[in-house]
């Protein structure tokens, strides 16, 4: 970190309030927690297709099951 970085930040500090310093630590702390966290692995595109395709038949017979069961329920709906 350059020490023209960290003069200007000292400066900032020094002119905030307790509330405000109280703010800085949450925040502070934020970012230590988020730096520990390991990033979301990337998804490889071509086996998400391969996946997509694989189940594409069986969702869309779902699909199409709960739609039956959906216009059942509602012409029992109408009926009643």
């Amino acid at each position: 970190m350059s020490v023209n970085l960290k003069k200007e930040v000292s400066s900032q500090l020094d002119s905030l309030s307790e509330a405000e310093l109280h703010q800085v630590i949450d925040r502070l702390a934020l970012l230590k927690h988020k730096s520990r966290i390991k990033p979301a692995r990337e998804y490889d595109e071509d086996r998400l297709a391969t996946l997509y395709r694989e189940f594409a038949e069986e969702d869309r017979e779902l699909a199409e099951e709960g739609m039956m069961e959906y216009a059942d329920g509602l012409a029992k709906g109408d009926a009643d």
